[in-house]
Formats: C-alpha cells, structure tokens, sequence
C-alpha cells in the first residue's frame, strides 16, 4: 500500500526543485516561502520570523466545540480533568511539532504525501475523511459564532446561522493581504481570549492550591465512569485532523535556506514556535474549565453542560462583566476558527486532488455544507439541538482523527523520505503511542456515544 522512495543518503535527501515540479505544485503557492527570514540576524530575531504558524494551528484547539466539554468536566468534577487538558496538550505539541519536521524536511504537506505515496484506493477514502472532518469543524464554528452573536446581541439562533456565512468576505480580505496579516489576525484574537479568560478567573477566584493539585492524574477518572466519558472527551476533541494538515502546510511559508543547517533551524524554530502558541492553548482550555469549576461545581451546581446555559449562569454567580467577557471570547473563537478551516480546507483540495479553486468558492462550499444541517437543526429544535449538533460535531473529529495521524506518523518514520532530517527515535515512539492512545480513546467514545 505505501510506496518506499529509494534510500537517500543524508546529503541529497532533500527534493530538489525538480523533484516538487514532478510531484505537483507547492502547497498553497501564493504563499509558499512569502516570508522572509532575515540573514545575519541575530537569533531572537530569526525566531520571530517563524512565529505564526503556530498560533494558527493552536486556535484549533480552542475552538467553540472544545467548550462544551471543559464546561461540562469543570462544573460536574471541579479541577480534577486539568491533567487529562494536560496530557492532551502534550499529545498535540509532540504531533504538530513532527508535522513542522515534515514539512520543512520534505518541502510536502500531509495531503500531498498521501496522495504520492498512497495508492488512490486509499488516498481517496483519506480525501473524503478529511473534507469531512473540516465541515464538521465549521459545523461547530458556526453553532458557536452564532450563539455568541445571541449571547452579544440577542439575535436568534437561526438568524445567527446564516449570517456566519459573511465571514467569507472577512476570510478573502486577509487572504489578499498576506499570510503576515492572516498570523497577525490569529494572534489578536488569541490575545482578546486571553484577556476574556484572565478576567473570568480572577473573577472567579479559584483555590489556586487545588488547581495546581488538578493538574495530577487521579485514580477516579478510571474509576468513575462519568469522568472516564468526560475525560475522553476532552482527548478526543482536542487533537483536531485538519491541523495535521494544516500545519504541514503553512510552515512552508517561510522562505528558509534549502542546506540542511538552514532546514534544521526552520525545524527548531517552527517546533519553539508550536509548543509555546499551544502551551497558551492549554492555558485558556484550563481556565475554561477553571472557571466553571470555581462558579459552578463548588456552589453545587454540578449540571452544566451547555454553552448557553454556563453564560447564563454566569451573572449571578461572578457579576454582569462575566458573561459579557465569556461570548466575547466565544465569538473570538469561532472567527479565529473560521480562518485556520478555510486554509486548511484549500490545503487538503489542492494536495488531493490538485483542484484549486477561487478562495470565495472554496469558503462557500464549505460553509454551505456546515450551515444546511446548522440551519435544520436550529429550525427544528432550537437551542438544545445545536448544543446536541455540537457534541456530535466533536464525534465525528474523533472519528477521523485517526485517519490523519496514522499516515503522518507513517511519514514521520520513513527514515529514507526524511534522510539526514529524520525524526528522533523517541519521538516517533512517543508519537505512535499517542496514536494508539487516541484511537482506543475514540474507539471508547464512539461506543458510549452510539
């Protein structure tokens, strides 16, 4: 099923340019290697030439489906989930830091390399499996912009559905700008949420020694099955397939040297740059649950489970400014989201199938397909069925996510394919086992689900 290239030794692993003409056009070529790393620089300064990418791929796992889940494990178990938002985030940092390898090494993205080296029985099904787990990622973009839009505004749900779709022209704007203007948007919002988070906790004002006491794994999340269900949750929803993607491809933007020294650099780099956006990740998917384990689970109220619901709750408990900081930082979420999905959208089509197609197309189809069952579903059973649509959005990432992580950690091993820029042994140890981690987790979840 997959095609070993022949050995290549650590002076010529790298493809040529000849090589990329061969094997198709460069991943998203209005912007591949746009970005120039300054030369002579001092080394803060080259590093801050790379930072983007990261930040990008870091809004993925805050998006609006990840909320549900943080919200429902804060206020019916306290602090006690904070490890497995911890062990998740550890996941996501080791996978996306081999995605970076990947990329800058093979000059490939994920999409392209199964399409290459897959025969198309089988890239085709990994096709599908991937335009799938992005509509189901803008499914839960949507839901969650509009609920902000009714939480902000008191627009209705339904009304809130259909004006997601504006956000193409906000997503073509920032496209023509430039892929610096599309990081710099990423990393405002990301501040915005931030802020919004920072604010709730210390409003909050949570026992600071059980939230360090949190962050260590407990017997009772195997022993109870409700915070096993939980815990799953938030594991499966947090590794999101189309950042593999995604990543991949957008660390290709950097106009980095083609020696191995210069590669190993752009690899070190783009790695410092992953962890440290994900480790903010991890920091506003803490105060999340934080916050609902400090205002809802110590007064009692151990029950909430929904997006709504929390907001509302929210006033009485902390004061007016809450619930205004938290759909602030939902709708953040949701526009962030849409960015990172609409690119990785075009990233999985072009690498595929070679189609490119116009960007407002693109968007369109996509947000089209996430908005008919958002709208149906809004129509038919209001709030409480977007907040089922939700859960089951995050299913299905669950579902695909082993299709994505599978073949990169495939990639990942191939010591020909990578030669002198081979992934470390422990990483690729670390990284199957995470992989048989999440499959057995998703495997669990679909089961409790179904």
């Amino acid at each position: 099923m997959y095609r070993t290239p022949p050995e290549l030794s650590p002076t010529n692993a790298l493809p040529r340019p000849a090589d990329l003409t061969e094997a198709g056009p460069a991943s998203l070529s209005e912007i591949h290697r746009s970005v120039a790393i300054p030369t002579g620089a001092s080394w803060l300064r080259r590093l801050l030439a790379f930072v983007g990418p990261g930040y990008m791929v870091a809004v993925g796992y805050m998006d609006p489906g990840n909320w549900a889940t943080a919200i429902a494990g804060g206020s019916a178990f306290g602090y006690t989930l904070l490890s497995i938002a911890l062990l998740s985030s550890l996941m996501a940092m080791l996978l996306q830091a081999i995605c970076a390898r990947i990329g800058i090494a093979t000059g490939r993205d994920l999409a392209q390399l199964c399409r290459e080296r897959f025969p198309r029985w089988a890239a085709i099904p990994l096709w599908l499996m991937a335009e799938t787990a992005i509509c189901a990622t803008d499914l839960a973009e949507v839901i969650g912009t509009a609920i902000a839009l009714q939480l902000l505004f008191g627009l209705p749900l339904l009304e809130g559905v259909i004006l997601t779709v504006l956000d193409t022209l906000l997503i073509l704007w920032l496209q023509h700008k430039g892929m610096r203007w599309l990081e710099a948007f990423v990393m405002g919002l990301i501040a915005l949420i931030a802020v919004c988070f920072i604010g709730q906790v210390v409003l909050a004002d949570p026992a600071w020694g059980a939230v360090l006491r949190g962050y260590l794994p407990s017997a009772s999340i195997v022993t109870n099955s409700t915070q096993l269900y939980l815990a799953l949750g938030i594991l499966g929803a947090t590794v999101m397939p189309h950042n593999l993607y995604l990543h991949t491809a957008i660390v290709q933007s950097r106009d980095t040297g083609q020696d191995i020294a210069a590669k190993r650099e752009a690899i070190r780099f783009a790695g410092i740059d992953s962890t440290v956006a994900l480790v903010i990740a991890l920091l506003i998917n803490s105060s999340i649950l934080i916050t609902a384990a400090a205002a809802f689970h110590v007064r009692g109220q151990t029950e909430v489970a929904e997006i709504g619901q929390a907001h509302a709750l929210l006033a009485p408990l902390l004061g007016a400014s809450a619930p205004i900081l938290f759909a602030v930082a939902l709708l953040a979420c949701g526009l962030n989201s849409t960015v990172t999905a609409t690119i990785a959208g075009q990233v999985v089509m072009e690498g595929f199938l070679r189609i490119r197609l116009p960007p407002a197309l693109r968007r369109l189809i996509t947000r089209g397909i996430a908005i008919v069952p958002a709208v149906i579903v809004t129509w038919l059973y209001g709030e409480s069925g977007t907040a089922q649509l939700l859960v089951l959005s995050q299913v299905v990432l669950s579902l695909q996510l082993p299709f994505a992580v599978i073949p990169l950690m495939m990639f990942a091993g191939d010591r020909a394919r990578m030669g002198a820029l081979a992934t470390p042994r422990w990483q690729i140890a670390l990284g199957w086992a995470s992989a048989a981690l999440i499959l057995v987790l998703n495997v669990l979840l679909l089961k409790d689900f179904f």
